[in-house]
């Protein structure tokens, strides 16, 4: 079989036409995870497809393939890249990587400067984010911008995030800071995931059952 091929490019205003459907997927992948992301709607995708915030990709017969944005905090000092999704006719297929790597380089050549952050429970997506060259972090080197932490309102975790004063949750969360990168030696990252991996797992696991118990008596 035939290796499928995707275009990944910045979105442009003739890919609008997906907005809606990218935001029905990303409700229902947020739904099977069982946690929850803000809610966003199909006029909100759009203005940051015409921002040039925004990454697509099609499969070689046009179709919509995958999705992710870029979103700015504390005047731009922070960077997310949010809303990453794929097709589920094109999951498991690799292009969640291709497009994660895609958004990183766009918010870098965009923001040069700025922390590129996120928050993730899927090992899948941090070892995609360690590979770029994110570090685990603590919460309180995220920004505190309270725009951001709205965002949480619609998690299934959000009472956890509040009862730890947003100083912890379910999330792990990850940065990417230029400034120390730059000051850094290269390293194996591939490698250092690796080692790091089962680490990330327990954590994960030790995570779910204490936050559990504490939901249980809230």
């Amino acid at each position: 079989m035939r290796k499928q091929k995707f275009i990944i490019r910045v979105a442009g205003a003739e890919h609008i036409k997906f907005a809606e459907i990218i935001c029905e997927e990303m409700a229902a992948s947020a739904k099977a995870r069982g946690t929850g992301i803000a809610r966003r709607k199909p006029e909100y995708i759009e203005k940051k497809i015409l921002e040039g915030k925004a990454v697509i990709a099609l499969s070689e017969a046009g179709e919509w393939a995958g999705f992710c944005y870029i979103e700015t905090w504390g005047h731009g000092k922070y960077v997310a890249n949010s809303g990453l999704i794929v097709s589920p006719v094109f999951r498991k297929s690799g292009l969640a990587r291709n497009i994660k790597e895609k958004i990183f380089e766009l918010s870098k050549k965009k923001y040069p400067d700025a922390k590129i952050f996120g928050l993730t429970t899927g090992l899948a997506v941090m070892k995609i984010n360690s590979d770029l060259g994110y570090e685990p972090v603590t919460y309180s080197e995220l920004t505190d911008d309270d725009e951001f932490w709205k965002g949480c309102q619609s998690c299934v975790n959000y009472e956890i995030l509040m009862s730890k004063e947003r100083k912890n949750c379910l999330c792990t969360a990850m940065l990417y800071d230029p400034a120390e990168k730059a000051k850094s030696k290269p390293k194996n990252s591939l490698l250092d995931f690796a080692k790091q991996s089962k680490i990330y797992e327990s954590f994960i696991r030790l995570k779910e059952k204490s936050f559990t118990k504490t939901d249980k008596k809230i």
